[in-house]
Order: C-alpha cells, then sequence, then structure tokens
C-alpha cells in the first residue's frame, strides 16, 4: 500500500463515513457529504520521528507522509517553512502576555498561504494524469494555481470575480494563465466551475481535487508546533474565507498527536472575518450550528465567500476546542494592517487586518486570556491588496534637496519633530 499510494488509505466522507478510491472526486454518492483523505497512521508514525523531520529540506514537504500525494512531490517543493515570528512589540499593545505571527505572507512563490495547497493539488493532479488545472478564486488562489502550473508546464484556467483588486489580477496574467472574469461574487463562480468540471476533464484544485488540495493547509499547523519547540499553541487565530483553513489547522494538531510528534494538550482554534462577510463568525455569536448564506460586502475580498464550503466544520471546530469567533468592520481591518506594519514591520493583505483585529478583540473580551500565548495566521501579502490601504496610510512631505528646507520642515512638522525625540 504505502509503495502504491503513500501513506493515503482512501477518500472518507466526513458525514457517513464511506469510503472511496483515491480519485478526482469531493463528494458522497451516498449522502452528498464532503470527503477527505484518511491515513495509515502507524505506518507514518514509524517515518515521522521529530528528528527526522529536522533532517529534511526546510519546505512544507518535510511533513510528506501526512500530505495526499503518492510519490515525490512534483509540484512546489520550495513551498512552505515561513517564519513563525515573536511579536512582543504587537502582544504589549493587544494586551496579551506572548504573541507569535506565523507569516505566510513571505510564501514561495506567490505570498500567500495558497501556494501550499496548490503545490498538494498540482501534484496529485499530475499523478492523476491531468494537463489542466483549474481554480475558482477570490485572487490569491489564482495567483498560485498560475504560478505554480507554469513552473509545472500545466495549462491553467482561472476564474475570479471581475472586481478583484488590480494586483491579484495582474499576478494571474503574468504567468500566461487564462484568466476568465465573471459579473458576480465568488459563490457564483464557485457554481460556474462546479458545471464546468462536470463537462471537462481538468483539475479543479478546489472543485475535484478539492480533497487534495484542502490538505496542504495542515502544513501551516505542523510548521507552528515544530516551531514553537514541537508543542501545540494554546491560541490560534485564523482568518475564514471557507473555514478550511480553520479546519485543516485543528487536524493537523490532532494528527501531530496521533504520530507522536507532539505531546496531547488543550488547546483553542479561533476563528476571524470581515463583518461584511461574516456568516460563520454571526452564526457562533447567535449559537447556531449552522449559518445563513450572505453577499458579500467587504475590502477583504480574499475573505468574501458568503456561502463557505467548510462553515458548518468551522463552528464544530470552535465548540470542539472551546473557541471564539468574531468579526471587523472595514475600518477596523485597515486599522489592523496598520498596527501589524508599525509594530512588527509585517505588511499584510486585508486578511491579515482581519485577524489582528478579531484577536484584539477576542483579548479584550477575555476569549483569549491576557496571560496565555497566541499565534496568529498571517495568510497573505499587502502588496496585492494595496487598493484599500492606499489611502489610509499617510502621505510623504515633499521639499527641494535643501537642508534649510529639511530643517523648517521639522521645525514646523509636530509629528516628524515627535520622531526625532
Amino acid at each position: 500500500m504505502v509503495e502504491q499510494q503513500g501513506y493515503m488509505k482512501a477518500l472518507c466522507c466526513r458525514e457517513c463515513g464511506e469510503e472511496y478510491p483515491l480519485e478526482a472526486r469531493h463528494v458522497c454518492e451516498l449522502c452528498f457529504g464532503p470527503l477527505e483523505v484518511v491515513y495509515d497512521y502507524e505506518a507514518a508514525k514509524s517515518k515521522m520521528t521529530r528528528q527526522t523531520i529536522e533532517q529534511r529540506p526546510q519546505s512544507m514537504w518535510r511533513y510528506a507522509e501526512l500530505l495526499p500525494v503518492a510519490g515525490e512531490p512534483t509540484v512546489g517543493r520550495e513551498v512552505g517553512f515561513t517564519p513563525l515570528i515573536k511579536a512582543d512589540r504587537l502582544a504589549k499593545r493587544l494586551g496579551i502576555r506572548e504573541l507569535w505571527i506565523k507569516n505566510d505572507a513571505v510564501n514561495y512563490p506567490t505570498l500567500s498561504f495558497k501556494d501550499r495547497v496548490v503545490s498538494v493539488a498540482l501534484s496529485r493532479a499530475r499523478e492523476l494524469g491531468y494537463e489542466v488545472v483549474a481554480c475558482a478564486s477570490t485572487g490569491n488562489l489564482a495567483n498560485s494555481v498560475a504560478a505554480n502550473a507554469a513552473s509545472a508546464g500545466l495549462t491553467a484556467f482561472v476564474f475570479i470575480p471581475n472586481d478583484l483588486e488590480k494586483g491579484k489580477v495582474v499576478n494571474s496574467l503574468i504567468y500566461d494563465a487564462n484568466v476568465i472574469g465573471i459579473k458576480g461574487h465568488y459563490d457564483e463562480v464557485n457554481r460556474l466551475c462546479a458545471e464546468i468540471a462536470g463537462k471537462h476533464d481538468w483539475a479543479f484544485v478546489n472543485v475535484n481535487m478539492r480533497p487534495y488540495y484542502a490538505e496542504g493547509s495542515k502544513t501551516q499547523g505542523f510548521e507552528i508546533m515544530e516551531q514553537l519547540g514541537w508543542k501545540i499553541p494554546r491560541h490560534t487565530v485564523v482568518p475564514m474565507a471557507s473555514g478550511s483553513l480553520l479546519t485543516k489547522i485543528h487536524k493537523s494538531y490532532q494528527e501531530a498527536v496521533k504520530v507522536g510528534l507532539v505531546d496531547e494538550a488543550e488547546y483553542s482554534v479561533h476563528g476571524a472575518q470581515a463583518t461584511g462577510c461574516s456568516p460563520i463568525s454571526q452564526a457562533f455569536k447567535e449559537g447556531q450550528d449552522f449559518f445563513k448564506p450572505v453577499k458579500p460586502d467587504t475590502i477583504a475580498k480574499s475573505l468574501a465567500i458568503g456561502t463557505p464550503a467548510d462553515g458548518f466544520y468551522a463552528l464544530k471546530v470552535f465548540k470542539e476546542t472551546g473557541a471564539a469567533s468574531d468579526d471587523v468592520t472595514d475600518e477596523e481591518i485597515r486599522e489592523g494592517i496598520k498596527l501589524l506594519a508599525e509594530t512588527e514591520g509585517i505588511f499584510a493583505e486585508t486578511a491579515g487586518g482581519v485577524t489582528v483585529g478579531v484577536a484584539k478583540k477576542l483579548i479584550a473580551s477575555g476569549a483569549i486570556p491576557a496571560d496565555d500565548s497566541a499565534v496568529l495566521c498571517i495568510t497573505g501579502n499587502g502588496l496585492k491588496t494595496l487598493d484599500a490601504v492606499e489611502n489610509h496610510a499617510g502621505s510623504t512631505r515633499e521639499i527641494a534637496p535643501s537642508l534649510r528646507e529639511f530643517e523648517s520642515l521639522l521645525d514646523s512638522d509636530k509629528e516628524l519633530a515627535a520622531a526625532t525625540q
């Protein structure tokens, strides 16, 4: 089994438990529940010791036994192992004893955590014989599919809402991908892609390849534990669009215990959303097990999924781990971006502003106690969403190339004068 299909056992329905072959499928034929990959944990355990992993190359593939690729990865071998930053200055501003930033804003090659899921999906797609790959995207996924497909010599189709940030559109076009702008929001794009996937024999990373694709998110959790000295963080704050990243980080913590990489410990995985698209956080605050779909209206376009595929399972994670969820307005998102930048020198996209803003609320409310430790997951780079902050980041002062003019500026500008004290 290990030689033929890695450490994967089957695709398993998350609802009824029915198992399926390791093919390109994502929905149970019996109950229409979502499928996910299950592994032979005993076999993996014998290979995944701390010492063995630490001797491997510093990429997400150091955890290969718990990733759904049968052989060696062929796409994105350099992806992952991004920095975990101890954020003392931000911790002081937020009022918490200890804070860490998992910074996927510098992930290779397209500066977002989506490079993790895409490298897994495309590596598996090649094993299954696909030559055309595709996705429905709010931006970062489109960038990653386009870039990684180009590096692998695959043909790429990316479908996006036609009102995405210009930076993300250019970052897909530059790789010569086929970029299709849809006149509608993400959920309409996703429905169209489901129809296209039913007609064309393509590997849609977040449709028929979704069970494999989603597993790549676990590597962010594995890295966090290793970088903390092989322990599960007490609190983790994760931005939510579909809710998949949050559920897979939770899964990574559980799997690490199963294979003996970390000791079992109490932990909470909290969710962060933008108020303009917050079906999961609203359901949590109302004490509901199911969310109500919404029409997105937020500057956090990377999180603008009104019908989140894993929303139900994210709500289950909150309950299982004693976690909380909240949301922040557009103005609070901008404040979060600026606060992270000015305290830790990290420029995050709008999703990062959501994470910081919600963490601030959860700490203030006591959902994350001030004497605890937390990890904030930053998932994308601020250079991709300049439109959201360009008129809110301050302005330059212009002078002639004259020392006299500069000294005069220092004398007249109280903010500059204070900076020199």
